[in-house]
């Protein structure tokens, strides 16, 4: 029954990528808020269909860290439902992501009208450069949310991270705190394959941490509140199966 599930769940997120980019594209040619509109009612849907379909719910704890005007942060990546989830709990979110995704068709389309930061990991230093300017305009001029995978790639549930120098040169150059987010995300929804297993995905806001600290101190404990909240999840999540 549950292959079933999920494989009727991935018929509905596949369909309603043409559906919504195309029947609403006319959103393309207005201000950024109907464009971000229409991004949040394909997140909408597709968490509905992983609901009701899959048996999946996504809880989000920690509201009281949810930063509503511009802010950095940064979360823990375990599969495509991290990118998805994100925009039906956080007001203007803004990824940073791969130059390489922008020509997709529906999705990078939304993504240049959203303005997310693309990322050319090839220019190396003015991939960073760049990076860090774009943040900065998102977060003073703009007010949004950058949310930023701090492990540059998704990590199945469990395995070893290893954090990338870019959210501390971001977190150093804006001079401001940093929000961590936990996730138990990958046990749900896999980074591989389209099997969905039925339970709670939970995303979990942490305190966040005050601007001032030095890079090593700063990765230090970002990747320690991460990687001991998701583990904490990820345990909370196995055990109640």
């Amino acid at each position: 029954m549950n292959t079933i599930r999920s494989l009727l769940f991935t018929l509905w997120l596949y369909l309603s990528m043409p559906v919504y980019a195309i029947g609403l594209s006319p959103a393309l040619l207005m201000p950024h808020r109907p464009a971000m509109g229409v991004i949040k009612l394909w997140a909408r849907a597709v968490l509905f269909g992983l609901r009701h379909i899959a048996g999946v719910r996504v809880e989000v704890r920690g509201l009281e860290h949810r930063p509503e005007g511009g802010a950095l942060v940064a979360a823990k990546h375990q599969g495509m439902l991290d990118v998805i989830a994100p925009f039906t709990f956080l007001h203007d979110p803004c990824f940073v992501m791969k130059k390489e995704l922008m020509p997709l068709p529906f999705f990078g389309w939304f993504a240049w009208k959203t303005r997310m930061i693309p990322v050319d990991r090839a220019a190396h230093a003015k991939a960073l450069k760049d990076m860090v300017r774009h943040t900065r305009q998102r977060i003073a001029e703009d007010a949004r949310q950058v949310v930023i995978f701090p492990e540059g790639t998704r990590t199945r549930p469990g395995d070893e991270a290893a954090y990338k120098p870019g959210v501390a040169a971001l977190y150093r150059d804006l001079d401001g705190p940093c929000v961590p987010v936990a996730t138990n995300s990958g046990l749900h929804w896999p980074a591989k394959g389209y099997r969905r297993l039925p339970g709670t995905v939970v995303f979990e806001f942490l305190e966040p941490i005050p601007a001032g600290l030095s890079r090593a101190e700063f990765m230090r404990t970002l990747q320690a509140r991460i990687e001991d909240a998701s583990n904490r999840l990820i345990a909370e999540s196995r055990a109640g199966r």
